[in-house]
């Protein structure tokens, strides 16, 4: 029987890179957003940016975490 399966596997740091920009990158981008609505004195939309910013990383960074070790 013929193995269709490759069991090797060659470099993995495109991989790498797209977790790695799933756990910060929109994380990062709610902060941008909360620092330029907090500049335009939109207090409250920016406390909620900077919240969902907050909850994004701690997510992310649970489940990216968690795959990456």
């Amino acid at each position: 029987m013929i193995n269709l399966i490759p069991l090797e596997v060659g470099n993995l740091d495109g991989i790498v890179v797209l977790i790695v920009l799933v756990m910060f990158g929109p994380a990062l981008l709610f902060l941008i957003i909360g620092i330029v609505l907090s500049a335009k004195q939109k207090k409250k939309a920016a406390k909620v940016f900077f919240i969902l910013a907050g909850v994004y990383l701690l997510v992310s960074i649970g489940i990216c975490g968690g795959l990456m070790t």
